[in-house]
């Protein structure tokens, strides 16, 4: 018997504009954070996640987001070089400046992890996760990693839907909207929509 298609139909999904870049990488971060801002304010999300290196991607995002929704994560101190941040001075004045909230922690899927694996060799399960998501694109593991640092931190709620953003090298070219989820039970983080990703993996051609 075919399904009621008439008037009182309603329809059990939505459509929703995913974007595609054809190749990785910075050339996107600007694409990538306008589209993020139309998903935010489209879904009436409160709080943006945000990966940054050395702060330039966090501080042109202060072009589309107020500071106050913008949670930055960086890099554990000594991530590159013994006892330092990699966060470039003027840029955390700024973004401190405008309200934003900044995390400094281990990688999820790194940690001490990384350093069994350059002693001796191989990989664990925790490294194999991040390889895994890998598969989506680097930006999407990243993103899928720092909801659950955030979470950790304090910096995002577990109950409710953010935005996500991430890069492949610098810049930003995914943004992916989901539920955060702390690192003791990561797997009730949920995925809900991809708003933008690349679609090339390369930087060439």
């Amino acid at each position: 018997m075919l399904s009621d298609c008439g008037a009182n139909y309603v329809p059990n999904y939505q459509e929703k504009k995913i974007v595609y870049f054809n190749k990785m990488g910075k050339a996107n971060t600007d694409d990538t954070l306008r589209l993020a801002k139309e998903r935010f304010d489209e879904l009436g999300l409160k709080k943006v996640i945000i990966a940054t290196s050395f702060g330039d991607t966090a501080v042109k995002a202060l072009d589309y987001f107020k500071g106050e929704e913008l949670v930055v994560i960086n890099s554990m101190y000594g991530f590159r070089e013994p006892g330092k941040e990699s966060l470039k001075p003027e840029a955390k004045e700024k973004l401190q400046a405008a309200g934003a909230t900044l995390v400094y922690t281990t990688h999820l899927f790194a940690g001490i992890d990384r350093s069994i694996s350059r002693k001796y060799g191989g990989i664990t399960m925790t490294q194999f996760l991040g390889q895994v998501l890998k598969m989506l694109g680097e930006g999407f593991k990243v993103c899928a990693e720092m909801a659950a640092m955030a979470a950790d931190c304090g910096g995002v709620p577990v109950d409710e839907e953010v935005i996500t953003i991430a890069g492949t090298g610098r810049g930003c070219d995914t943004a992916v909207v989901l539920i955060p989820a702390h690192s003791n039970d990561y797997f009730k983080l949920q995925f809900k929509e991809i708003v933008c990703m690349p679609r090339g993996r390369t930087l060439k051609g």
